[in-house]
């Protein structure tokens, strides 16, 4: 199928620019773009001899080599038995950086360094600076990360070994993104929370559930959500592969937040298309505690249109699931525990059949979290 041209999108207004020159907000209204449609994936475009996201090159518009491919994708799809039910747990915490953020800093850094952008701000809990600070260093691009001053040292210390200028802030995680805003007038913002070109790589979790279920879909699709971008990429990716002939539905999309910090979950429930007032407090899945995500309207949409949500789960639900998997081999950080907990009570309360096919996506590693997990789980000498 030949590929379409694709054009940066402003979704509040319908204006469009090309994508030669680099953006990160619409010149317009300064708002978050998107980008056209892409024309789909067909199975026969695979390039099936990369081992690598990039086996889905024909449907990620970016041209030339990858930049700094480290491998990224095409991560293990693993059969869980699970308390008298089941779950495909994908292992998307095995990634160069340690987490699923390699999919989208992978393909974005490829467009950015592609149009002679050579250095970039980010802001980040941890796990998009650390990812960002590992493919800046493959590609040669430097970078400045700034991060929640309470950030955990295992992921400091990474981004800083791979050579980035790490600046800790003083404050919540959405004082850090204001803090970041505030200097995007200088370097070029490449948020993973702004750039669509992010959403261009976790869209390939959708084709790779696809390929590795031969070439069918799931019923359910549990993932932890903060910003949105592996939800809104996993509609994304299900949407092309529709608008490709390859499927005819996608799957329940569903997901998860803290109840200490679930605005979208609270937009969600009240049938919103925008954020509505909602108690914010720490938690402990700190990866996913944003008070103030920008593509509202995209992670409402993903779980809606596939007939998912988003759901909520407790502090204790999150810890209890985090010791449990460690039991089974499974060394997650805690935000990444709040999709199995969502799991069991989405089970308990029928909403999930013990006969349907769910794949619970597994995104950060838990070595760079070990200092917070020995004390959660109450370890001697942790």
């Amino acid at each position: 199928m030949p590929r379409q041209p694709v054009r940066y999108l402003n979704p509040r207004t319908g204006r469009t620019w090309p994508v030669e020159e680099a953006l990160w907000r619409a010149p317009d209204d300064r708002g978050y773009l998107n980008l056209t449609p892409g024309a789909g994936l067909e199975r026969g475009a695979i390039d099936t001899g990369a081992r690598s996201l990039w086996r889905y090159a024909a449907a990620i518009p970016v041209a030339g080599a990858p930049a700094a491919s480290l491998g990224e994708g095409w991560t293990p799809l693993v059969p869980i038995r699970w308390e008298g039910a089941g779950f495909l747990a994908k292992l998307d915490f095995l990634m160069p950086s340690g987490s699923f953020k390699d999919r989208g800093t992978a393909v974005m850094l490829r467009y950015l360094k592609g149009r002679g952008i050579g250095r970039v701000l980010e802001d980040s809990s941890g796990n998009a600076g650390a990812s960002l600070a590992t493919y800046a260093a493959a590609a040669g691009v430097s970078c400045r990360i700034l991060v929640p001053a309470a950030t955990p040292k295992a992921k400091i210390v990474q981004m800083a070994a791979a050579g980035a200028e790490v600046v800790p802030v003083a404050g919540t995680r959405q004082q850090v993104a204001e803090a970041a805003l505030a200097e995007a007038e200088r370097v070029f913002y490449a948020s993973h929370n702004w750039q669509p070109f992010f959403l261009e790589g976790t869209k390939t979790l959708a084709f790779e559930l696809w390929e590795q279920l031969g070439f069918e879909v799931p019923d359910n699709v549990i993932v932890p959500l903060g910003y949105g971008s592996n939800v809104i990429g996993l509609h994304l990716g299900f949407a092309e592969l529709k608008s490709a002939g390859e499927i005819a539905r996608g799957p329940r999309i569903f997901g998860v937040q803290a109840a200490a910090c679930a605005p979208l979950v609270a937009a969600f429930a009240a049938g919103a298309e925008g954020l509505v007032p909602c108690e914010i407090g720490p938690t402990v899945a700190e990866g996913i505690a944003s008070s103030k995500p920008v593509r509202v309207g995209e992670s409402l949409r993903a779980a809606r249109e596939s007939g998912g949500a988003l759901v909520s789960v407790s502090e204790e639900e999150i810890v209890s699931a985090l010791r449990r998997l460690a039991r089974r081999g499974l060394y997650v950080e805690p935000t990444s525990a709040t999709a199995i907990a969502a799991f069991d009570a989405l089970r308990a309360g029928g909403r999930i059949g013990g006969r349907e096919r769910t794949v619970v996506v597994l995104t950060g590693i838990g070595l760079k979290a070990s200092e917070k997990i020995g004390a959660l789980l109450g370890l001697a000498g942790a």
